[in-house]
């Protein structure tokens, strides 16, 4: 069998998630195995056991997963013994999946109050490196619904008008779109969030497309930041042109506090400031229309 190393798209993780698919994790098992044997517990295999924890917490196998995140989550700190978190992009992804997986399990054995308090913990612990968002949405999913929305004032932002301050928009229900420049989905998203504020901004809908910087542009070419500026106004004007009258901050922060690792993320916060929703990833209509009729 042949393996390679420093792909995140390698025979390995491509077999693994194979059989994960299929709630095979025994032959996932003698997968990793056999390939630790040979090359040891380098980034690949850790971001593979990683999968496996991630696996079994979607089939609801918590012991499973509690089992396998606490491999990934050793391997992990193993490695970064001799190396920064973010030197490369595999460890990232697998210690952030193993914390995940800790806290969602815990909050799944009814847990909830702990598991905050271990994300709360884990993101102090890793401040300042690219899984603070992970673990920001982790704590969210479990704890922002009810409590009052972070603020989205930002000293940046996209488009030609500085955004109103965000305490302007109490006594508003306020639908937030988390978009990133290089994201297919908020593109084939933002017709649909343009129709549906046709649609509601008669009866007090108004929306907030935070977005922020990557370090990069098309083709993944390193950017300073003012160059990527101009292309994400680009890409605004190309895909989001009908989104245009919504303010449009450019904030690290904010996308942080509201642990936008993966876009789009959506929140809907009501004419009080509470956050009522919050959902990483995509949404259809009838979810987007089920949450905004609460709302409103």
């Amino acid at each position: 069998m042949l393996f390679t190393t420093g792909n995140a798209q390698t025979p390995l993780l491509d077999q693994v998630r194979a059989s994960n698919s299929k709630g095979d994790f025994a032959t996932a098992d003698r997968l990793i195995d056999n390939y630790r044997q040979r090359f040891g517990a380098n980034p690949e295999v850790t971001l593979a056991m990683s999968w496996q924890a991630r696996g079994a917490l979607v089939l609801g196998k918590l012991e499973l997963a509690e089992s396998y995140a606490d491999k990934a989550r050793d391997w992990s700190l193993q490695q970064l013994k001799s190396r920064k978190l973010d030197a490369e992009t595999m460890v990232p992804l697998a210690l952030g999946a193993s914390i995940e997986v800790h806290g969602q399990v815990m909050a799944r054995r009814g847990e909830i109050s702990s598991a905050v308090g271990y994300l709360e913990t884990e993101r102090r612990k890793y401040a300042g490196t690219s899984i603070v968002e992970r673990i920001a949405k982790n704590i969210n999913l479990l704890s922002l619904k009810g409590k009052r929305a972070p603020s989205l004032d930002a000293t940046d932002w996209i488009g030609r008008t500085k955004p109103p301050a965000w305490a302007t928009y109490r006594g508003k229900p306020v639908l937030v779109f988390f978009w990133a420049h290089w994201c297919p989905d908020c593109k084939e998203l933002s017709p649909l969030l343009a129709n549906l504020m046709r649609r509601y901004s008669s009866r007090g809908l108004t929306m907030v497309a935070p977005t922020r910087y990557y370090g990069y542009i098309e083709g993944g070419a390193d950017a300073p930041r003012p160059a990527e500026k101009a292309y994400i106004g680009q890409i605004r004007d190309r895909y989001y042109a009908p989104l245009a009258s919504a303010a449009s901050p450019l904030s690290n922060t904010i996308f942080e506090t509201y642990g936008c690792s993966s876009t789009p993320t959506l929140a809907l916060i009501d004419k009080q400031g509470i956050v009522r929703w919050y959902h990483p990833g995509t949404a259809t209509e009838a979810e987007l229309i089920r949450e905004i009729e609460a709302v409103l």
